[in-house]
């Protein structure tokens, strides 16, 4: 006899609380629309598509949000969601939010990411190219081109590949630097370091990537880690801080051998 209970999902009647903003230099404010037999098996973006549908169909501007793959890999669907950065559930995007974490007349506040690093382009869609930026400074390796090496040729303990596993997971999506009090992207650039740093192709050039990272995090404005660990808890990957630790022993020493 089977033990599994079937959720049957439910309509509700909600309002949605969005940020509209022009653009970065604009002044924004925030509308509310109300939404009527919404489907908690919907995901959280196909409630705004809908939304999205009911503006046009009166004549009214749609609200602009990011989206990508909608899978919970691309990092694009940036929203904070009643406070929490892609919402209330814990290690899923936006896109893997679905709106029976949400009860029947609700009013749910929609947001951009608010961070220094992160201008608004438009309503609910920010610019997150500064990630770019930090990963065109150090988040790579150079190897020389040629035949591709056997898979098993340099042998990895599998503490230090399950680690840089871990470390890879992290989508970039920006949730660190917006739940962080001070704007700060070290869970990002960490992570980034880390999954190279781990693995002996990225040790050549760790001391030389550990600064170069860090100096242009600073250049883009994002502030310094005071160990809150609000970015551990809003990560829809669930990437450790122990990786912050990491960065600064990898920083630190690089500077030490200046």
């Amino acid at each position: 006899m089977s033990n599994n209970i079937k959720v049957e999902d439910k309509d509700i009647n909600i309002k949605v609380k969005v940020w509209r903003q022009r653009d970065a230099k604009s002044k924004g404010a925030f509308e509310t629309y109300e939404l009527a037999k919404i489907s908690q098996g919907s995901s959280f973006l196909e409630m705004l598509d809908i939304l999205n549908e009911k503006l046009v169909r009166e004549g009214k501007e749609p609200v602009v949000f990011d989206h990508d793959c909608r899978e919970g890999i691309c990092g694009m669907c940036s929203l904070y969601i009643n406070g929490h950065p892609h919402g209330p559930d814990e290690g899923v995007t936006t896109c893997q939010l679905h709106m029976r974490r949400f009860n029947d007349g609700d009013t749910i506040t929609v947001e951009p990411w608010r961070s220094a690093g992160f201008p608004i382009i438009r309503d609910l869609m920010v610019d997150r190219s500064a990630y770019d930026k930090i990963i065109q400074a150090g988040g790579f390796v150079s190897v020389n081109t040629g035949g591709v090496p056997d898979a098993n040729a340099i042998p990895i303990p599998k503490v230090d590949a399950d680690m840089a596993m871990d470390a890879a997971a992290c989508i970039g999506c920006g949730a660190c630097a917006a739940a962080c009090k001070n704007g700060s992207a070290m869970l990002f650039v960490s992570a980034k370091v880390s999954q190279l740093d781990l693995l002996p192709q990225g040790r050549v050039e760790a001391a030389r990537r550990a600064k170069a990272m860090v100096a242009k995090m600073d250049e883009l404005g994002f502030g310094n880690c005071t160990n809150t660990r609000a970015c551990e808890v809003e990560c829809p990957k669930n990437i450790s801080v122990s990786n912050i630790a990491r960065l600064n022993r990898e920083f630190i020493a690089a500077k030490l051998k200046d």
